[in-house]
C-alpha cells in the first residue's frame, strides 16, 4: 500500500513537470522561431512545398519514373509556376510603385470629403488637447532613417540573403521528394508492431492528402478568382489586370485577412488611375463581388466539409505565424493548422490536465484501497478478509 502511493506521487511530480516543460517550450518556441527565422522559414516553407507536391511525385512513380527524375520534375514544374507568378506581379508592381508619389494628389483630391472630416476632427482635438495640457509638450525626437532610394536599392539590399534562402528551400524540396518512398518505407516497417505501423502509415497518408487536397483545391479556386477578376478589370478598364488578378491569387490564401488587403489594394490603385472617387472604387466592389460568390458558394462545394476548420482556430494560426514570420508566416498558417490536426486526430490527442483528475495520459490511476469482503466464520462470527 505505501509503495502504491509513493509511485503515485511519483507519478503525479513527473507529469507536472511534463506539463511545466511543455508550457515553457510552447512560450518560448516562437520566439525560437522568430530569431531563427533565417532557418526555420525556408525550411517549413520547403516541407509544406514539398508535402504538396507528394501526390504528384508518387503519380509520376506508379508510371515507372525514377525517384530523383520524378523530384527534379516537380521542382521545376513549381519553379515554372512561382516565376510565371511572379513576374506577372513584380514588373508592374514596380511601375506602380513608381507612379504612387507623382499621384498622391490624384488620391487626395479623390478622398478630400473624407480628408476635410478627419483634418476638422484633428484640429477639435488638437484645441482640446491645449486647453488640458498643463506643461508644453516637448519637441519629439526625430530619427533619420536611411531608406532605400528605389525599389531597386531594395531588391539589392536584400536578394542575396533572399536567393540564398530560396536555393536552401529548393533543395530541402528536392531531397525530401526524391527520398519520400524510401524515408516512408522505413517509417512504417520500422515500427514494433503490425498495428503501430498501420498507425503511422495512416498518419503520414492522412497528413499528405488532407495538405495536398486543401492547396490543390484552393491553388485552383484562387487561379480561377484571379482569372476571373482580371477579366473583369480588363472590361472596366484598369491598367495591368493580370497583376491585380495574381495579387488577389496569392493574398486569397490567407483567409479573412487577404482578400481585405486585396480589397484595400485595388481601391487605392483606382484611387491612383480614375478622377472620380465613385469610379475608383468600381475595381474593388468587383473583387468584393466576385469573393463573396466564391467564398459562400464556390469554395464550400468544391472544398467540403473535411476539410472544414474552426474559424476561431483559423484566426489564431492567422495570428501566431503571421507575428511569427509576417506576410509569410500568415500564407503557411492554414497548411501547417491543418498538418497539425491530421496528425493528432490520427495519433490521438493527449490529455494535458489529465493529471488534475487522478486519470489521463500523463498519469496512472490513483491507488484504490484494498477490496474487503466479509466472510463468516464456521462459528457464525463475521469475519474480514481482504
Amino acid at each position: 500500500m505505501e509503495n502504491a502511493t509513493i509511485a503515485f506521487r511519483r507519478d503525479r511530480l513527473l507529469a507536472a513537470l511534463v506539463l511545466i516543460a511543455g508550457i515553457g517550450l510552447m512560450l518560448a518556441l516562437p520566439f525560437a522561431l522568430r530569431a531563427g527565422a533565417e532557418f526555420f522559414l525556408p525550411v517549413t516553407a520547403a516541407l509544406v512545398i514539398a508535402i504538396a507536391l507528394v501526390p504528384l511525385l508518387e503519380w509520376l512513380e506508379r508510371r515507372r519514373v525514377p525517384s530523383h527524375l520524378a523530384a527534379l520534375v516537380c521542382v521545376l514544374l513549381f519553379l515554372v509556376a512561382a516565376n510565371v507568378a511572379v513576374a506577372a506581379i513584380i514588373v508592374p508592381a514596380a511601375d506602380w510603385a513608381t507612379l504612387l508619389p507623382a499621384r498622391i494628389g490624384l488620391i487626395r483630391s479623390n478622398l478630400s470629403p473624407l480628408i476635410d472630416i478627419y483634418a476638422a476632427a484633428e484640429r477639435f482635438l488638437n484645441e482640446a488637447l491645449k486647453t488640458m495640457a498643463r506643461h508644453p509638450a516637448t519637441a519629439p525626437r526625430t530619427v533619420a532613417l536611411e531608406t532605400p532610394n528605389s525599389l531597386l536599392d531594395l531588391i539589392a539590399t536584400s536578394a542575396p540573403a533572399a536567393l540564398i534562402q530560396f536555393f536552401f528551400a529548393i533543395l530541402v524540396v528536392f531531397f525530401f521528394l526524391s527520398g519520400w518512398t524510401r524515408m516512408r518505407r522505413r517509417t512504417i516497417t520500422g515500427r514494433a508492431s503490425f498495428s503501430s505501423a498501420m498507425t503511422t502509415a495512416r498518419v503520414i497518408q492522412e497528413m499528405v492528402d488532407a495538405t495536398s487536397a486543401y492547396l490543390g483545391m484552393i491553388t485552383l479556386i484562387n487561379v480561377s478568382l484571379g482569372i476571373v477578376l482580371s477579366g473583369a478589370l480588363w472590361a472596366y478598364g484598369m491598367p495591368t489586370p493580370l497583376m491585380w488578378g495574381g495579387i488577389a491569387t496569392l493574398l486569397n490564401y490567407i483567409p479573412y485577412l487577404g482578400p481585405i488587403a486585396v480589397a484595400l489594394l485595388l481601391a487605392l490603385g483606382g484611387l491612383m488611375t480614375y478622377p472620380d472617387v465613385w469610379y475608383a472604387l468600381v475595381p474593388a466592389a468587383l473583387f468584393v463581388g466576385i469573393h463573396l460568390i466564391e467564398a459562400n458558394l464556390i469554395t464550400p462545394t468544391l472544398v467540403g466539409r473535411r476539410l472544414t476548420i474552426n474559424p476561431l482556430l483559423i484566426l489564431v494560426a492567422l495570428s501566431y505565424w503571421g507575428w511569427v514570420w509576417g506576410t509569410t508566416g500568415a500564407l503557411l498558417a492554414v497548411p501547417l493548422l491543418i498538418i497539425l490536426k491530421t496528425v493528432l486526430d490520427a495519433a490521438g490527442k493527449p490529455d494535458i490536465a489529465g493529471f488534475l483528475f487522478d486519470e489521463g495520459t500523463l498519469t496512472s490511476a490513483a491507488p484504490e484501497e484494498p477490496l474487503v469482503v466479509t466472510e463468516p466464520r464456521s462459528d457464525g462470527s463475521p469475519q474480514r478478509t481482504a
